[in-house]
């Protein structure tokens, strides 16, 4: 019933301040035809650059853009490395801001903007925005020369900063309890936040799903859900880089829990893939082809869960911040009319984010929990079983 309300409410309100506000289009008067050059268009807010601009990644930490008097545009950034090597010119490296946001070149090199792209006419297959390109002495892109990126990126840097945070933490951690802080006495300070979930983690995640073999996939277990946890944290701060929302990011993750539950099988795990037990021959011939797609499968499960989770979070958040100055471009009456809407909407969809990252990190450690476990079918039969860790059901 509420959210019935609500949902009326929404209407309600957009509806009045598009009544109001909008500015009317009246056709042609009197039957006619009134020809008028075509003004010259203003180039106006790109939604779809401050989109992309947010979630791909790139060679600086952009933040803002201050205009000049003169319409000249001031980007307000921190300026990365860049790290290039070609096997033509050797190694290269200088800072990001040589290019001046690709409106300039340097020794040789050139990065490519989506404004650049579009007016020379580039194959988008081929290059993308933000991609370092060889060019020649006429500015032109020289494909001869091939070009290896290994710069130190704003999802790399962001990700580094992320790790030094995650083991400076653990590392603190560690000492306290190696002084008795925690063993003879309460948790203190940073023990007492991580402590309830590394135990939620051990108890909800690990136990149930690997039973006594729990100890030996904890830390990884535990490494996984921190590490996806603390840049999933930061990426939701203004001006940061969405490194969660990087797809080679999440492939890497994902290839790393692949490997640990390749490494983690059994006879039992394969033979259940490979001859299914109780299942009628015919039915093999279908079942079986299935079963083995279904051991990448569950690796693209995490990877493409993470992602587009995260990915879809900073969307819609970029989506309703916009709208302002979408309508405000229409009308300066309906930009102010639009912005506590959308600034509200903003707020709540952030504190679902927040709530997101932490989900996201559970259900990643989760599911590589159960594809362990799975892995590893037929050794619970020879074990035995603790009553005082296996009271509660779990369903997955």
């Amino acid at each position: 019933m509420r959210f019935r309300l609500f949902k009326s409410f929404t209407v309600a309100v957009f509806s009045v301040i598009f009544t109001l506000f909008f500015t009317p289009v009246f056709g042609q008067e009197d039957g006619k035809e009134h020809v008028e050059k075509e003004a010259p268009k203003k180039e106006g807010f790109n939604a779809k650059e401050v989109i992309f601009g947010h979630v791909l990644n790139s060679h600086d930490f952009h933040f803002f853009d201050i205009k000049q008097k003169d319409g000249s545009v001031h980007p307000v950034s921190i300026p990365l490395p860049v790290i290039l090597y070609s096997p033509q010119k050797g190694f290269s490296f200088f800072m990001s801001s040589e290019f001046e946001h690709g409106h300039k070149e340097h020794n040789g090199y050139a990065l490519l903007t989506e404004e650049t792209i579009a007016h020379k006419g580039l194959d988008t297959k081929k290059y993308s925005a933000q991609q370092i390109v060889a060019v020649n002495e006429a500015g032109e892109i020289d494909p001869s020369v091939k070009v290896y990126d290994i710069s130190l990126t704003r999802n790399v840097v962001q990700m580094l900063l992320g790790l030094g945070l995650f083991v400076w933490i653990m590392l603190k951690i560690a000492k306290q309890y190696s002084r008795g802080e925690g063993v003879t006495s309460a948790p203190k300070g940073a023990q007492g936040l991580f402590e309830p979930v590394i135990t939620f983690v051990r108890d909800e995640v690990a136990i149930p799903n690997l039973g006594h073999n729990y100890a030996k996939y904890l830390p990884y277990l535990l490494t996984v859900f921190f590490f996806i946890l603390i840049n999933n944290l930061f990426g939701l701060i203004p001006g940061s880089a969405n490194v969660t929302g990087n797809i080679a990011f999440t492939v890497v993750l994902g290839l790393i829990s692949f490997a640990v539950i390749l490494a983690s099988s059994n006879k039992h795990y394969w033979g259940h893939i490979f001859n299914p037990p109780g299942i009628p021959m015919g039915v093999k011939f279908i079942l079986v082809p299935v079963e083995f797609l279904g051991v990448f499968i569950k690796p693209m499960a995490l990877i493409i869960r993470l992602f587009a989770n995260m990915v879809a979070g900073h969307i819609i958040i970029i989506c309703l911040i916009s709208l302002i100055f979408i309508f405000g471009q229409l009308n300066a009456g309906v930009g102010w009319g639009v912005s506590p809407v959308s600034v509200s909407f903003t707020i709540f969809i952030y504190f679902i984010e927040v709530l997101v990252a932490f989900i996201q990190a559970f259900i990643f450690a989760m599911l590589t929990a159960v594809f362990i476990g799975q892995a590893r079918e037929g050794e619970h039969h020879h074990e035995e079983k603790s009553p005082a860790k296996y009271d509660d059901a779990v369903v997955v």
